[in-house]
């Protein structure tokens, strides 16, 4: 049975707010690889660093400069969550948990020293998770598209935190997903829109923000991976088999210029995180796949760092968790 937690929010305004505040594995046969040097041979295009293995599958680069950009989420997601690593009710003694799409790892080593007891993994595309980790916490390469090469029912909690424009069929990862759980398991998702909204009409039509988040969600269904997730997640979850489904939904501004002190401090870190993301975010996706020349992006880029920058702008970018629990025995 599907839960609904969602309410409309409202974001109070800071209405002194203004110019002066601006703020910016082990099994060499398998498709699961160890973190080998063969999978360092990177991808070096229009001044950034792209993956090597499963090379072109995803679009975001793995250099230091989009690195930071995801500890920068990170942190700004605690913030936004009140400090939880997860909002699923997991319960205290969680035995093996994966971290799909890891990143920098910092997720599941956050996770790993909540839950000393626990086994971790993370798996990403790129290997760029530290080496020094904590004894029941590992990483591993693999592509989560691919068939899962885990044995059925092995995982108490799998995670996702970020895979908008990952995957091609949503469906069938949803299907390994709960494959791999555990009966009475849980799976837990968070997602970003790439719209920024405002809800007092402070981006009129034609703004850059409205063409950012209008490219993104075209170059996502050119390449057959929906930046749509967000909107999708929870009926796909539903159509998996999951039951006790809940979705909360979150306003994350873009800037410091709500008057919640909480909110102000969220968006003066994920206004931080758009400066540190977006050439990250844009530069692949719109050359390779949308046929922009480097010049192009980088007068784009340009205009979307003054929209970033103006207090006029009452942006936010909207957040979605949703999580199921597969069913146990009846």
């Amino acid at each position: 049975m599907a839960q609904s937690a969602v309410q409309e929010i409202t974001v109070p305004i800071d209405i002194n707010f203004g110019e002066t505040d601006s703020a910016l594995g082990d099994d060499n046969e398998t498709e699961t690889t160890s973190l080998a040097s063969s999978i360092t041979n990177y991808r070096f295009e229009n001044g950034r660093r792209y993956h090597a293995y499963k090379e072109g599958e995803y679009w975001g680069p793995n250099d230091e400069k989009q690195n930071d950009q995801l500890d920068i989420c990170h942190h700004t997601f605690l913030l936004l969550f009140d400090g939880k690593l997860f909002q699923a009710p997991i319960g205290s003694d969680p035995q093996r948990v994966l971290d799909v799409g890891t990143g920098t790892g910092i997720w599941a080593l956050d996770f790993a020293d909540q839950f000393p007891t626990a086994t971790v993994i993370g798996t990403d595309l790129s290997p760029t998770q530290p080496s020094w980790v904590p004894p029941n916490c590992k990483f591993e390469i693999d592509d989560a598209a691919s068939e899962w090469t885990y044995a059925d029912n092995s995982f108490d909690f799998i995670h996702v935190r970020g895979l908008y424009g990952c995957l091609r069929d949503w469906p069938a990862f949803y299907g390994q997903v709960f494959q791999h759980l555990k009966p009475g398991g849980w799976y837990e998702q968070v997602e970003y829109s790439v719209h920024w909204r405002a809800d007092d009409g402070s981006i009129p039509e034609g703004h850059v923000f409205q063409r950012w988040s209008d490219i993104f969600v075209e170059s996502g269904e050119k390449m057959g991976k929906t930046f749509r997730i967000l909107d999708l997640q929870k009926q796909y979850v539903i159509d998996a088999g999951f039951e006790n489904v809940v979705e909360k939904k979150y306003k994350m501004p873009v800037g410091p210029w709500s008057s919640d002190p909480k909110l102000k401090e969220i968006g003066r870190w994920h206004l931080l995180e758009c400066f540190e993301g977006i050439e990250g975010w844009a530069m692949a996706l719109l050359t390779r796949v949308m046929g922009w020349s480097i010049n192009e992006v980088h007068v784009f880029l340009a205009e979307v760092r003054k929209g970033l920058k103006s207090s006029k702008v009452h942006a936010y970018t909207s957040v979605s968790v949703v999580y199921g629990q597969k069913p146990g025995p009846k």
